[in-house]
């Protein structure tokens, strides 16, 4: 399998924007590339990082915007797009707490 860290410092104001645009564009991939889904974070620096997952590495390159409108509300919410992460995964002990996919811990769903 193979993974991707993505990272982004975003224009002030536009966080909903771009957290809009984000959902729309990886529930486009997911749907029409394969992908296992991605995960969306804000880190204690201020930065925005999306962890993703994939078959393999060819899966991901083949998969070209699905949602030119998602995309393009995240690009105007983006002041810095900083460089990608491309890893292969070794071992995986990652464990979701029971509920709904996609719930984050917390929040009844679990």
């Amino acid at each position: 399998m193979f993974a991707v860290i993505y990272r982004w410092r975003l224009r002030p104001g536009m966080e909903q924007q771009f957290t809009d645009g984000w959902h729309r564009v990886t529930a486009a991939i997911h749907t029409r590339c394969g992908s296992y889904g991605s995960r969306l974070h804000r880190a204690d620096d201020g930065t925005w990082v999306a962890y993703a997952r994939w078959p393999d590495e060819e899966a991901r390159d083949r998969c070209s915007a699905p949602d030119p409108q998602g995309v393009a509300m995240m690009v105007e919410a983006i002041a810095e797009r900083l460089p990608e992460t491309r890893m292969r995964i070794v071992d995986d002990m990652l464990t979701e707490p029971g509920g709904a996919p996609g719930a984050a811990p917390g929040t009844g769903a679990d």
